[in-house]
């Protein structure tokens, strides 16, 4: 080993120096370019650019975002550490409510995110979990300290900054202080994170696209004797969708109807989906979700409904609940559909369509036992 690798002044020596820097910005900040490793370091820019250009060779750091215009690029730095449980972050808004999703690659992350947030209260509404997927609602507006008093970690707020939401987390130092900086910043979906500390409390301000909640209702895609399943479908049509960068699938549900409808096929069950949509793309959606169910559909009563926005409208869920209890008209379905700019498309399968849409907000017990009272409220 040459001496001057010896040496606390030499190469080693350097790349220490070097490597704690970035570390070091990547806590506080998600992210460093060259000019602030350059500042941290005392170096010129040139040659904190050769010690990136080194790092990133060695694996040590990543390239976070690429230069584009005057935008300097961002960087961050890597360590034996995962480098994030966070797989995606992402926010939908109607309005000024606004839904968040945390899409952990953890169930145990997932969970102490929901035990948590519920038990901080603070900005957020409501708090649950499916799998390892963690949401919960909010509406824009003043801060509401959560209480970290007995709880790790909270929501604090949310606002809306143009076609962008910012939710500003709270959490003790630890873990949950190491998932804010360290974490959230590499989540797919996140435009950027901010952080400070002061009195033992550690803030974060994660940015996230403004995305339209979108629900698509889908029936009678079976078809005695010839086969078929619409929860099948869905689950494609779910697949098909979320290919691309315009639409994240959040999760397929199946719903139970009336039993007592004598042309029913096996269970009368309905299905929807619940999507996260590009503004953009929300006016092309519809046609392909019909695209797709007319070509894969064993039946010709196929029906097809699509609906925006975070809540459902009383009346729209009053009349899902009473298909579920009995026979209702299609001209009837078609006509609350059209008050409440729910598209509708296909045959009678409609109805179930309708009330797969109205029912997206009930619990899962609910959907699946007709027993169980809708809750209207």
């Amino acid at each position: 080993m040459a001496t001057s690798e010896k040496n606390p002044g030499g190469v080693l020596g350097r790349r220490g120096q070097f490597l704690q820097a970035v570390r070091q910005m990547t806590f506080e900040s998600g992210h460093f370019t060259t000019a602030e490793l350059a500042d941290a370091t005392a170096v010129p820019r040139s040659t904190a650019q050769d010690w990136i250009n080194r790092l990133l060779r060695e694996g040590c750091i990543f390239t976070k975002e690429e230069k584009h215009g005057r935008h300097p690029a961002r960087y961050a730095s890597r360590s034996a550490m995962p480098s994030t449980t966070c797989n995606r972050i992402f926010t939908t808004a109607d309005g000024d409510m606004v839904e968040i999703f945390h899409e952990c690659l953890s169930s145990g992350c997932a969970g102490f995110c929901e035990f948590h947030h519920r038990r901080a209260g603070g900005a957020a509404l409501s708090v649950s979990r499916d799998g390892m997927l963690f949401r919960e609602l909010a509406k824009v507006g003043p801060a509401a300290e959560p209480d970290l008093s007995c709880a790790a970690v909270g929501l604090a707020g949310v606002r809306r900054e143009g076609d962008t939401v910012v939710q500003t987390i709270r959490s003790v130092y630890g873990g949950p202080a190491y998932s804010l900086s360290s974490m959230m910043g590499q989540a797919k979906g996140v435009c950027g994170v901010s952080i400070s500390s002061a009195d033992g409390v550690m803030s974060g301000e994660v940015k996230t696209k403004a995305l339209v909640s979108v629900t698509v209702g889908i029936d009678d895609t079976d078809r005695k004797g010839c086969g078929g399943a619409t929860f099948a479908l869905s689950q494609a049509l779910m697949k098909y969708l979320s290919d691309g960068n315009e639409v994240i699938g959040i999760r397929h549900q199946v719903a139970v109807l009336c039993q007592d409808i004598a042309e029913k096929t096996a269970g009368n069950s309905c299905s929807f989906l619940e999507l996260a949509v590009l503004p953009e793309a929300v006016a092309g959606l519809s046609a392909k979700v019909c695209r797709f169910v007319e070509e894969e559909s064993v039946s010709a009563n196929w029906g097809v409904a699509v609906a925006t926005g975070i809540g459902v409208p009383k009346a729209l869920l009053s009349l899902g609940a009473r298909i579920r209890s009995e026979r209702v008209t299609l001209d009837e379905v078609l006509a609350t559909a059209k008050e409440y700019n729910v598209w509708t498309f296909g045959g009678s399968g409609v109805i179930g369509a309708v009330a797969a849409v109205s029912l997206r907000t009930q619990a899962q017990d609910v959907l699946l036992d007709v027993a169980n009272p809708v809750c209207i409220n």
